[in-house]
């Protein structure tokens, strides 16, 4: 199948409108084997997808390793591949389960945003994934959201002391193609905006169908400086593919009663155009014009395969309506 595929801010790389994220095969919340990790980016390379992102922090580099064994026997011109800077691996003690991620690999994890720890997380990045450069380089999880108001001012001192210089030079050397950063929120994002130029955000979760904070005024930002959106957590860390059901996660915690009654109303309102909640939520990802990826992040090749189907569907023009407004 022959996808998409749009540009990257203003610079040459162009990206398959959707994509390959990489947390569930770093063992994100269950263990996923040897077999299953090939099978599903086997089947999504089938589908077309070309793009694929991944990071440090997906079980202690466990993503990268297995993404860099998946790419070993194809041509480096072939495929578009992200990686995350701001957390730097070391050997460590090995664990049956860190930050989510169970039976990670042996390392261990500090953050780091300055140039140097920037340049150190790249580097070892390229060592996982048997690479010399990487396309898109992400600044992971900067900002109040992952480290608090404290330490968040502190690592946002360190990026934009040092850490975005190190990242333009990894760009102007041809090693990185495009830079941006992966978070959760999207004040940080303007708070960066305000005196540096991003190519792209990957922006996980604030621009669904559910959650449109990133409509308040990152869009007009990313507008004014052609920066593009990957889009991540579509679907709210599961709420919007399981629906309103009793313990359905949203933001990464069961959700409250006021969640489960606004989708509620979205699965309503998507059932009256024949559309499936879930198949809403992939449809308004996939036709948001500030969007130029939208990442399907999953484990399991049943999964990846609803989300594919979810993506071909042809659309009545009430269905059109709902997803595009």
């Amino acid at each position: 199948m022959a996808l998409k595929t749009n540009r990257v801010g203003t610079t040459d790389l162009h990206v398959t409108a959707l994509s390959f994220g990489g947390a569930s095969i770093g063992n994100l919340g269950e263990e996923v084997g040897e077999a299953a990790t090939a099978a599903v980016l086997d089947r999504a390379w089938q589908a077309g997808i070309r793009y694929f992102d991944t990071a440090p922090h997906y079980g202690r580099g466990l993503s990268e390793a297995r993404l860099g064994g998946f790419f070993a026997g194809k041509a480096r011109e072939d495929y578009v591949l992200s990686t995350k800077v701001g957390r730097v691996l070391s050997p460590g003690p090995a664990l049956p389960e860190a930050d989510g991620f169970i039976n990670p690999l042996p390392n261990a994890v500090r953050y780091d945003y300055s140039g140097d720890g920037i340049v150190d997380s790249f580097e070892g990045s390229c060592a996982r994934l048997g690479t010399s450069d990487v396309d898109i380089l992400f600044v992971h999880d900067i900002g109040a959201y992952t480290h608090g108001a404290e330490e968040g001012a502190r690592h946002f001192e360190d990026l934009m002391g040092s850490g975005f210089a190190a990242l333009r030079r990894l760009k102007e050397t041809g090693r990185v193609k495009a830079i941006g950063l992966g978070v959760n929120e999207t004040q940080v994002c303007l708070d960066v905006m305000e005196t540096e130029r991003l190519d792209v955000i990957l922006l996980a979760g604030r621009l669904t169908l559910l959650d449109r904070d990133a409509e308040a005024s990152l869009l007009d930002a990313c507008q004014q400086q052609e920066t593009s959106l990957v889009l991540g957590g579509i679907f709210n860390s599961g709420i919007l593919a399981t629906g309103p059901k009793p313990g359905a996660w949203f933001n990464y915690a069961p959700a409250s009663a006021e969640i489960l009654e606004a989708v509620e109303v979205l699965e309503a309102r998507a059932k009256a155009v024949g559309l499936t909640l879930a198949e809403a939520s992939m449809q308004f990802a996939l036709r948001h014009p500030a969007a130029c990826s939208v990442l399907l992040g999953t484990g399991k090749v049943r999964s990846l395969e609803r989300n594919l189907a979810a993506a071909e569907l042809a659309l009545s023009e009430a269905a059109l309506d709902f997803v595009t407004r």
